[in-house]
């Protein structure tokens, strides 16, 4: 009697099971709707309108006006692609510099080459990274392309090290080392082999980085780094109206919301993409 698609053929360490949606479905509904409002927010933004007393509520404006008598609800379409570009911006970045950094520094048998690239990183790793973007914004005035640069910056090496110490443990399988003994390039083991060993590492890094990269530019944009401080933004918003937080609530619950919903929804689907059916029995290593 042939076997059932969910059992395990013997033989095999793969577990045949399907994998549930569902897992995505909780994540894609928390990180849809802010999502939608950076990408077409100020698409449906409108013009701007003569301004209202500040604190207010009704007069057809939804969640009232702001402190300086703005429709909340028009500033809310307008204030989310700011934070959203600029923390997808900076996540990339870092990961273009660490990930070769820690690859290199993983594969090489040159002690020297691998101080030389790592030790460099821990001294920016001592220094706090908002104290690190508080002293360079004193020094200078970055805009949106600067604030992404600086937490990209702070956040190389921290991902440096993760990136470093995950390749390390494939670095080390007997499948790199027949890899060399066949004349195989550095490229093809390097990205071919030792990369995709450590996907799922990165994935996982990847949610979690991404949360710590929202708070750094919110934080930023909230002691009014990098942006205008009557600028339309999520973070700039939750700063600049808590002063009417028990008189209009809806200046500052409906911004620190959307920013909520988009780091929680980024690590529920990042969750959801590692989750594997079969669990660890069905892990198999990457082929060479």
């Amino acid at each position: 009697m042939n076997p059932a698609p969910s059992t395990r053929v013997a033989g095999s360490c793969a577990v045949v099971r399907p994998r549930r949606p569902g897992r995505y479905a909780l994540g894609l509904a928390v990180i849809s709707v802010p999502l939608v409002l950076a990408v077409l927010g100020p698409v449906f933004a409108g013009d701007p309108g003569t301004r209202a007393a500040s604190f207010t509520l009704g007069d057809g404006h939804w969640f009232g006006t702001d402190f300086v008598g703005r429709d909340v609800g028009r500033q809310v379409l307008l204030g989310g692609r700011p934070v959203v570009l600029t923390a997808l911006a900076a996540t990339a970045l870092a990961y273009l510099v660490a990930l070769p950094l820690g690859l290199i520094a993983a594969l090489t048998h040159r002690r020297w080459l691998e101080e030389t690239l790592m030790r460099p990183l821990d001294v920016v790793l001592a220094v706090p990274s908002l104290l690190l973007i508080l002293l360079v914004a004193s020094v200078l005035t970055p805009g949106a392309v600067g604030l992404a640069l600086l937490v990209a910056l702070v956040n190389v090496p921290d991902a440096a090290r993760m990136v470093r110490a995950a390749a390390a443990e494939a670095a080390a399988r007997p499948a790199v080392e027949a890899l060399r003994m066949q004349g195989e390039t550095w490229w093809r083991t390097a990205v071919g082999y030792v990369g995709r060993s450590i996907l799922r590492t990165l994935a996982a890094d990847a949610g979690t980085r991404l949360t710590g990269v929202l708070y750094l530019v919110a934080t930023a944009a909230f002691l009014g780094v990098g942006v205008a401080p009557d600028a339309a933004d999520w973070a700039v918003m939750v700063d600049r109206n808590r002063t009417g937080l028990y008189v209009q609530p809806w200046a500052v619950v409906v911004p620190a919301l959307l920013i909520v919903a988009l780091t929680t929804g980024s690590n529920l689907l990042c969750d959801a993409a590692l989750h594997k059916p079969g669990g660890r029995r069905g892990e198999r290593e990457p082929r060479p």
